[in-house]
């Protein structure tokens, strides 16, 4: 019998802030597709099984432009016209128009080049450890160390001054955090573009040593450059920030495997890539059919929307052995915590740098680490969010 998926499941398991929901972790044992009606009645399909998502990600027949996501999983907005994506934001948006923006970026952000910049994320960390260390226990692990690394780096990469860093930190986390209301949410979106602009005309009449003044060294607008900032910024912190975090959430919960990466530097490396195959922080990919395509025996109709679940096929147990446990030795990799196909996230190399950097950084600075309230007291992000996460992580250690 063909499963379906009543709602999209809203909250996780009591005690399992790492699992997927149970009902996605029911659904894929149904298979690797089950049906899903979104609320506003449009009959979707949600992909939960690791193969078929990998599929639909690397399949030109499934679309991402924002002006064909029209059904929300969660919300009915009734019939609305939704508008293409803003110039620049490349993310959402189809060949050939997506090349365009992405192709000027490759080259800044190979494994070298990220790799070039491991000395400057070793620095950021340990002045953020220095300054952990003399304020003495306890901290707030998300404000003292998580969102500041990635905030810095990226800032520099776009070469936002200094002094503006704090200001913009604070108003991109307004519009990333999914829990702000609609109109400050906007607000801070609506600051955040017009400072964009700003600084795109700053860098276009004095370039400086940045990513931002070498992509105003060719043919695109500042309108789109402005776009393209913005999906740079937003990559690069936010998730990148509650990876961190939730990664080091998930290694206080699991003994063994802190003190295994502890005990090993060598196995930084294959433990970057296990917390993001765990963890999967960005959860869940939409795509819309452009034609007819099968799907795990079904038909994706033309103008279907589905839903890829990538917590879930990253837990799938036909492509991972013991898939829900955090295992810093895994041999099985090949995870989609950065998605897959044309739209595979750009900045990969630049997270895997500062999360190698970060963790074993943090782990042997303070080797009595812990957590300053219990588990089930750590505030976490709700499903609702984009990219799931913790709102706060209080620690503590032995000074």
């Amino acid at each position: 019998m063909e499963h379906t998926v009543p709602t999209m499941p809203a909250a996780r398991r009591p005690g399992c802030p790492f699992d997927p929901p149970k009902e996605l972790i029911e659904a894929r044992g149904h298979g690797p597709i089950s049906r899903f009606p979104f609320p506003d009645g449009h009959e979707g399909w949600l992909v939960t099984g690791y193969d078929l998502a990998r599929s639909v990600l690397a399949d030109p027949r499934f679309s991402s432009r924002k002006e064909l996501m029209l059904h929300h999983p969660l919300i009915d907005y009734g019939d609305i016209e939704v508008p293409p994506a803003p110039p620049g934001e490349f993310l959402l948006m189809d060949e050939p128009r997506h090349s365009r923006y992405r192709k000027p970026l490759v080259g800044k952000f190979t494994v070298r080049r990220m790799r070039l910049l491991t000395e400057r994320v070793e620095q950021i960390t340990a002045e953020h450890l220095d300054a952990m260390e003399k304020a003495g226990p306890p901290a707030d692990l998300v404000t003292a160390f998580a969102k500041p690394i990635p905030a810095i780096v990226i800032c520099e990469l776009l070469g936002v001054p200094y002094e503006d860093r704090g200001l913009f930190q604070e108003q991109v986390e307004s519009f990333l955090s999914g829990e702000t209301s609609d109109e400050d949410m906007m607000a801070a979106y609506i600051a955040v573009q017009g400072y964009l602009a700003e600084l795109v005309a700053a860098k276009r009449a004095n370039p400086t040593d940045d990513v931002l003044s070498d992509l105003t060294d060719g043919d695109l607008t500042d309108e789109e450059l402005k776009g393209m900032a913005l999906i740079l910024l937003s990559a690069g912190f936010d998730t990148t920030a509650n990876m961190l975090a939730l990664g080091t959430f998930a290694l206080l919960r699991n003994p063994a495997q802190l003190a295994a990466l502890r005990a090993d530097p060598a196995l930084a490396d294959r433990a970057v890539e296990e917390l993001l195959r765990y963890l999967s922080v960005a959860k869940t990919f939409m795509r819309v059919a452009l034609e007819d395509v099968e799907l795990g025996g079904r038909t994706a109709k033309a103008g279907t929307t589905v839903i890829l679940s990538l917590n879930t096929a990253n837990r799938d147990p036909e492509r991972f052995a013991d898939p829900h446990l955090l295992d810093l030795r895994r041999q099985d990799g090949g995870h989609l915590a950065f998605g897959h196909g044309i739209h595979q996230c750009l900045g990969q190399q630049l997270a895997r740098v500062e999360m190698r950097v970060a963790f074993p950084a943090l782990i042997n600075r303070f080797p009595t680490l812990r957590l300053a309230v219990p588990a089930e007291e750590v505030a976490l992000r709700p499903e609702t969010a984009d990219i799931y996460g913790v709102k706060s992580l209080p620690v503590t250690w032995d000074a």
